[in-house]
């Protein structure tokens, strides 16, 4: 069905006494266009006082957050009654709209699913019109949480007995997929503990040592089912040792269960050994070929080996050469008949001369093995594992015990096999843990944040775990580096910008000046290290510079006035505050250094100073 329009949506609504209404829209373009289209349509001349009550609470707020003054949808507010709420716009303004919805004189809200969750809308009605969500990387499926978040806004506490939820008529409405999730549970919570560079350097500065770290990870609810799998591993390791004492002690041979689980690993050990072994002679014959008959080599076809065959080519188990008339020769590896030891150059005029070296008996067969001989080395430690398996019963107990004790420790391989295989299990799914934060402390060593020796942080290292960043390694090598000590506050600003704001956003077109390209330029060949030492070890570099974001902040820091960047950027305002806030925030925590890097605090105070004006808080 088409998409009602929304005042059709909102007169609806009205009817049936279910106002006042969060309508959720897919993008943020629909909700502002949603909101005017419907203010346009519910122009109430009548409703004075609530009209005067909107502008009064939108004058009175203007005058101590004079960036919502002149909005856009100022009057869409005051003679419609509706508004639109979603991240693109400045936080002040959605303070407001929550203001005039908490007060009682908004008939509806346009949002995106985002205003679901943490912000307390009293609605007596929610409208959902899509089962799908825009993402910067195309459209999805709401999930079951989300969609749950979005209904449970529906009722006013203290004032509705039920709320509403109103599945509206659209293009791409799924009503059926809209009851599934209704019915489906939550979504497993995740957690957001992450192997950071900030949280390995804290955490050791803390514990003072990797075993503690390593211990407090694996309690972490990020790796609850990992940590779920470990106990029902050891559990199961357990349950194999206990039956492994009670058989041993049953013929009283009173052996802890390593003794079986050493059994058992010298039993694999021989068994491998065994699999080694060749056991014909055509197998002795036929590794020996694999290993000499290479490019270069003269061999014998056939079982007399009298034609010769130069040997240009190898193919798996096929052997391509030339014959002594210069044509080409292939066959199997297993009609070779002998080998001659020296080597010659796979050159045309070298061909006469190589084979004549041969038939005049200047070149040596090589001796073939024999069976014997390639069994020796692994009989040899074959028998010595047979003794190690037979001394470990007891030498005090006499040659009926040991035997009942030997016999007893054979019919508990497999429990032994058991543990040994939970044991596996136990540290690969502990290492799967711990692997994240290793390879970060070892790219932490590399640059001096750490002594990886000696489990300790250095005194690079303090000062980088005071930086709550988003990239706290880029940013702590810029500052290392000297990067920010002489920056002016548009450079310092930038340069921060670059490295806070999201990689995928676009902050528009505004040209960069020869400086700030110039120090960009600079911090890329520190980018390039850490990304080059962070490929070594197996880890995802950090996302690219985000340069429109630099060019942007540089001329908000320069003075550029704020309807002036809007209008130049052409990007949404609430997107251009949270980028700015995030870089202000970025300057104030090295602007903290002062200790450590005084030099590099100081431009960084100015520059955050410069950033963190109306309307960026």
């Amino acid at each position: 069905m088409p998409e009602m329009p929304p005042a059709q949506l909102l007169a609806a609504l009205q009817s049936y006494n279910l106002l006042p209404a969060i309508v959720f829209l897919p993008t943020r373009r629909r909700c502002d266009e949603a909101a005017a289209e419907a203010a346009l349509s519910r122009r109430d001349e009548r409703d004075t006082r609530r009209r005067d009550e909107r502008r009064a609470i939108l004058r009175e707020f203007a005058a101590e957050h004079a960036e919502v003054r002149g909005h856009r949808h100022w009057n869409t507010i005051i003679k419609g009654g509706v508004a639109s709420h979603h991240a693109g716009h400045i936080p002040a303004w959605k303070l407001v709209i929550e203001r005039l919805m908490q007060a009682g004189l908004l008939d509806a809200i346009f949002a995106t699913a985002t205003v679901a969750a943490g912000v307390d809308f009293p609605a007596r009605t929610v409208v959902i019109t899509n089962v799908d969500a825009r993402t910067g990387g195309g459209w999805r499926s709401l999930s079951a949480s989300e969609l749950q978040q979005m209904t449970g806004r529906a009722g006013r506490r203290g004032r509705d007995r039920v709320g509403f939820v109103v599945v509206a008529p659209g293009l791409h409405q799924d009503p059926e997929r809209i009851a599934q999730l209704l019915e489906a549970q939550p979504d497993a919570l995740q957690s957001q503990f992450r192997a950071t560079y900030s949280t390995l350097l804290n955490l050791l500065d803390a514990y003072q040592s990797f075993a503690h770290v390593r211990e407090i990870a694996e309690k972490s609810f990020a790796y609850r089912e990992t940590a779920r799998r470990v106990a029902r591993s050891e559990k199961e390791r357990a349950e194999s040792e206990r039956r492994i004492r009670e058989k041993l002690d049953s013929v009283g041979c009173h052996l802890p269960a390593s003794v079986a689980r050493g059994l058992e690993r010298l039993a694999s050990a021989r068994a491998r050994l065994l699999e080694r072994l060749p056991q014909t002679r055509f197998e002795v014959i036929m590794t020996w070929l694999d290993e000499v008959v290479v490019p270069g080599r003269i061999v014998g076809v056939g079982r007399a080996g009298k034609r010769l065959v130069l040997v240009t080519r190898r193919r798996g188990d096929g052997v391509v050469g030339l014959r002594e008339d210069g044509r080409s020769a292939s066959f199997a590896l297993d009609r070779v008949g002998k080998v001659y030891a020296g080597t010659y150059p796979l050159r045309a005029e070298e061909l006469e001369a190589a084979f004549a070296a041969v038939r005049a008996g200047k070149d040596e067969l090589l001796p073939e093995p024999k069976l014997r001989d390639a069994r020796e080395h692994e009989d040899e430690a074959v028998n010595l594992i047979n003794d190690m398996i037979d001394e470990l019963a007891p030498p005090q107990l006499n040659e009926d015990e040991r035997s009942a004790c030997a016999e007893a420790l054979w019919s508990v391989i497999e429990d032994a096999e058991a543990v040994e295989r939970a044991e596996r299990r136990i540290e690969a799914l502990r290492a799967e843990v711990w692997q994240p934060f290793e390879r970060r402390a070892r790219v932490l060593s590399s640059f001096g944040y750490l002594n990886l020796e000696a489990e300790r942080v250095t005194e690079r290292g303090r000062w980088l775990a005071d930086l709550h960043v988003d990239r706290p390694l880029l940013v702590g090598e810029a500052v290392r580096h000297g990067l920010f000590s002489e920056l002016d506050a548009p450079r310092a600003a930038g340069l921060m910008a670059a490295l806070a704001a999201d990689a995928e956003r676009d902050y528009g077109e505004l040209e960069m000046d020869g400086d700030l390209i110039s120090t960009l330029e600079e911090f890329d060949r520190v980018a390039y290290a850490v990304a080059t030492e962070e490929w070594k070890q197996g880890l995802e570099p950090a996302p690219e510079m985000n340069f429109s974001a630099a060019a942007t902040a540089a001329q908000w820091a320069d003075g550029m006035t704020w309807d002036e960047l809007v209008k130049e950027t052409r990007a949404e305002e609430g997107d251009l505050v949270r980028m700015l806030s995030r870089t202000g925030e970025s300057l104030m925590q090295i602007a903290s250094l002062h200790q450590a890097q005084p030099a590099a605090a100081r431009s960084a105070a100015v520059a955050a100073e410069a950033i963190l004006r109306e309307p960026v808080r």
